[in-house]
């Protein structure tokens, strides 16, 4: 989209993101999302996530989110494990090796920024 814009979240409709079977640890959780925005040199980038309960791994980018629905424990390594759920807003580093305990289902809006330029 080239123009400002508001979508509603907790309805919005999300396509099929399949996880990697190698980042599930247990159970079997499917991952959704929609990306909403994408700046023209595709470094930031603005959408919505979802998973389903189980745990899986990560490493992660630079990301800021706000929690809509369901809770999670997110273990970063080396790190704090953050709970989260609706109205939390977190933010990770790019490189976090991460842990996530879904146990209720999780959907997330996100702005990540991906690395470039000449230093990256």
């Amino acid at each position: 989209m080239d123009h400002s814009f508001a979508v509603h979240i907790s309805d919005a409709a999300l396509e099929p993101d399949p996880l990697d079977p190698a980042q599930i640890v247990s159970g079997a959780p499917e991952v959704s999302g929609k990306l909403l925005w994408e700046s023209p040199d595709g470094r930031l980038l603005r959408g919505i996530w979802q998973i389903t309960p189980g745990v899986v791994t990560d490493v992660e980018e630079d990301e800021m989110f706000v929690v809509v629905s369901g809770r999670a424990t997110v273990e970063v390594e080396g790190g704090p494990t953050l709970r989260i759920g609706p109205g939390d807003l977190g933010v990770l580093r790019r490189g976090d090796r991460t842990t996530w305990t879904v146990h209720e289902t999780l959907r997330k809006a996100y702005a990540i920024t991906l690395p470039g330029g000449a230093g990256a």
